[in-house]
């Protein structure tokens, strides 16, 4: 079972297997039909097409953030159309850093179920290679999900401010440094970050060729970012919930597990004026 990466070599080996389900979550915050096009034009064999709007996110209300998470039932009916169900191996994907296909890694152990993993390097890097592709909107046949919900694996907006300012955990910030400072904010109204946040740019979990670092090296970069925090204690957030998906991730596979999510991340807290904000 692959719970946290796969190489383009094993998936390659595998293609054929029925036991496994490629999952294509390609995607653009600033063109949100591109990744299903893409997809139409030329996918891995046999891959579903994941939308980060429409399938991996649930209705947004304007204070909810801007990806909240999907209900249970819908994100089992959906999970059970892209072809998952128990005993099935899982693979992920999207255009490079996974920091899309880590919403669905993320979703699909939230729910209970842990056979999945990102494709390390995503689509570039299997296209770069000469992989096989195929074109057209493939469907796989429905199976039936059953979810089994791990409400311990995400945080609400209130027990967020309820927990402000205690040692109960660490929030950690995935957006970019300049974000995060409150120095520039391309998409939600206030710039800055929570009260106490420290700073972790999924970025810095790959390394110079786009492929995620060592478990070695994460846990070292980790402990720049958090120091001695135990992972038991962090709370993982970002812009929308999406890019705090990959810190989880990178902190899994370093062997740093328990770390949780706030979906809501800044979009949903920034919603409320009256709650407070840090810059710098």
């Amino acid at each position: 079972m692959f719970k946290t990466l796969v190489s383009t070599d094993v998936l390659a080996a595998r293609l054929a297997d029925p036991l496994w389900v490629v999952v294509d979550c390609r995607f653009k915050l600033d063109d949100v039909a591109w990744g299903e096009r893409e997809w139409k034009v030329a996918h891995i064999p046999g891959a579903a097409y994941a939308h980060l709007d429409r399938d991996l996110s649930g209705p947004v209300t304007g204070t909810n953030g801007r990806h909240p998470l999907p209900g249970v039932d819908v994100a089992a009916r959906t999970f059970g159309r892209f072809g998952i169900t128990s005993g099935k191996q899982v693979v992920a994907y999207d255009q490079d850093s996974g920091m899309f296909a880590s919403r669905l890694w993320w979703l699909l152990r939230w729910l209970g179920h842990d056979a999945v993993a990102v494709l390390d390097g995503g689509f570039a890097k299997w296209t770069a290679e000469g992989r096989p592709t195929t074109a057209g909107a493939e469907q796989r046949a429905r199976r039936e999900f059953s979810a089994s919900p791990r409400n311990d694996m995400a945080v609400g907006v209130g027990e967020v401010a309820s927990q402000l300012g205690t040692s109960a955990f660490q929030l950690v910030d995935a957006r970019a440094p300049e974000r995060y400072r409150g120095e520039t904010e391309p998409i939600d109204k206030t710039p800055g970050h929570i009260p106490g946040a420290k700073n972790h740019f999924f970025q810095w979990n790959l390394d110079a060729g786009g492929l995620f670092r060592t478990p070695e090296e994460l846990r070292a970069r980790m402990k720049e970012s958090i120091g001695d925090t135990p992972p038991e204690r962090v709370v993982c957030y970002c812009g929308s919930g999406v890019t705090a998906c990959h810190n989880l991730l990178a902190l899994e596979h370093a062997g740093m597990k328990g770390a949780r999510l706030f979906a809501g991340s800044w979009s949903e807290w920034s919603s409320d004026p009256s709650r407070p904000v840090e810059r710098g």
